[in-house]
C-alpha cells in the first residue's frame, strides 16, 4: 500500500547475521530484493515529503543542483544517515556515508555489507530517473572502511564498472567515458 515504516538499525543487522548464517551467500540478493521493494515505497513516500518540503510535487521537477541536498535531508529525517550525492560522469552518481544505518563496524565483513541500501536505492533512485536503476557499493564501513560508498547507474554501466574494479581499475575512469 505504500506505507513506509521506521526500522531501526540493529533490526537490520541482525537481519542480515541470520540470514547470513542460516543461507550463506543467497543473503545478499534476498536482503537487495527486498531493498528494491522497498525503494519503490520510499520514492512514494519522498513524493510527499518533497511536496510538503519544497512544493516541488513532481520530483522530475527537481533541480539536479539541489538533488544532494534533498535527498541528504529526505534519509537523514528517516534515520538512515547523512547522504551526499554526487554526478560522476554523464551516466553516474556516487552516494556516500560516513554514518549509514545499515553499516555495522562490528561485524567486520569481507564484502560490502549493505545490501538492503544497494535495492532500495536502485528501486527508489530507478523510479526517480524513470529508468532501470543499478546500484554497487564499493566501500562499506561493516568491512572497516571510512564510509560507505555506492554507484548508481544504468545496469549495463555497472556491469562495466563492476568489470573495471574486477580487473583493478578505477571505477572514476569507466564513468568518465
Amino acid at each position: 500500500d505504500g506505507t513506509v515504516l521506521g526500522i531501526g538499525s540493529r533490526m537490520l543487522h541482525r537481519l542480515r547475521t541470520v540470514l547470513e548464517r542460516d543461507f550463506g551467500e543467497q543473503t545478499g540478493a534476498a536482503l537487495q530484493e527486498a531493498g528494491y521493494a522497498a525503494g519503490d515505497e520510499l520514492y512514494d513516500g519522498f513524493t510527499g515529503w518533497l511536496a510538503a518540503r519544497t512544493g516541488v510535487h513532481d520530483p522530475a521537477e527537481l533541480d539536479a543542483r539541489h538533488l544532494s541536498d534533498v535527498l541528504g535531508e529526505f534519509f537523514r529525517g528517516l534515520g538512515w544517515g547523512h547522504l551526499r550525492v554526487e554526478r560522476v560522469g554523464p551516466g553516474g552518481l556516487e552516494l556516500e556515508s560516513d554514518d549509514w544505518a545499515e553499516a555495522d563496524p562490528q561485524a567486520h565483513t569481507f564484502t560490502p555489507a549493505c545490501h538492503v541500501t544497494a535495492g532500495l536505492l536502485a528501486g527508489f533512485l530507478g523510479r526517480l530517473a524513470e529508468q532501470d536503476v543499478a546500484v554497487m557499493e564499493l566501500e562499506c564501513r561493516s568491512r572497516n572502511d571510512e564510509r560507505c560508498r555506492f554507484l548508481a547507474g544504468s545496469p549495463e554501466t555497472l556491469q562495466a564498472v563492476y568489470d573495471a574494479v574486477s580487473a583493478g581499475r578505477d571505477y572514476r575512469d569507466v564513468l568518465a567515458g
